[in-house]
């Protein structure tokens, strides 16, 4: 088994909490991410995606995702030929595109980083993600 580390930065919410933002690469051009852990599946922002996927491989999702604020959001399915997280790649991915909007919208408002997908509990379980809060890194294992 491998295991790799890397950082993760924690974004003060108003003094209200905090969210946790990664780095990653998609296709070979580095991408922001929020970690969260509470949404089934991870999934991309519809517009930002389109800088590290051609807009040709596209597809309506059959199914509305749910989470996010709404019951019913339409969304789109592509394949993403390598998601990177450190030393950990993945490849042929079948990502899921949604409408960020709100999310980008508060965080503007608020002076943070746009992000350009959110890292869910798909990929969170499947690669026995930890998150050390003392070191501020992430953990995968696989």
């Amino acid at each position: 088994m491998r295991i790799t580390e890397i950082p993760i930065q924690l974004i003060n919410i108003e003094g209200d909490g905090f969210h946790l933002m990664l780095k990653g690469v998609i296709n070979n051009t580095p991408a922001s991410f929020l970690i969260d852990t509470g949404a089934s599946r991870s999934v991309f922002d519809q517009e930002r995606i389109k800088k590290f996927a051609n807009d040709a491989s596209f597809e309506d999702n059959e199914k509305l995702s749910t989470g996010l604020g709404t019951n019913e959001m339409p969304s789109q399915v592509l394949i993403l030929e390598k998601l990177q997280f450190g030393e950990l790649i993945i490849s042929d991915y079948q990502a899921v595109a949604i409408d960020l909007r709100h999310v980008h919208f508060s965080y503007q408002n608020l002076g943070l980083p746009q992000i350009d997908g959110v890292l869910g509990g798909d990929l969170l379980k499947q690669y026995k993600a930890v998150i050390n809060y003392k070191t501020n890194k992430i953990k995968f294992y696989y």
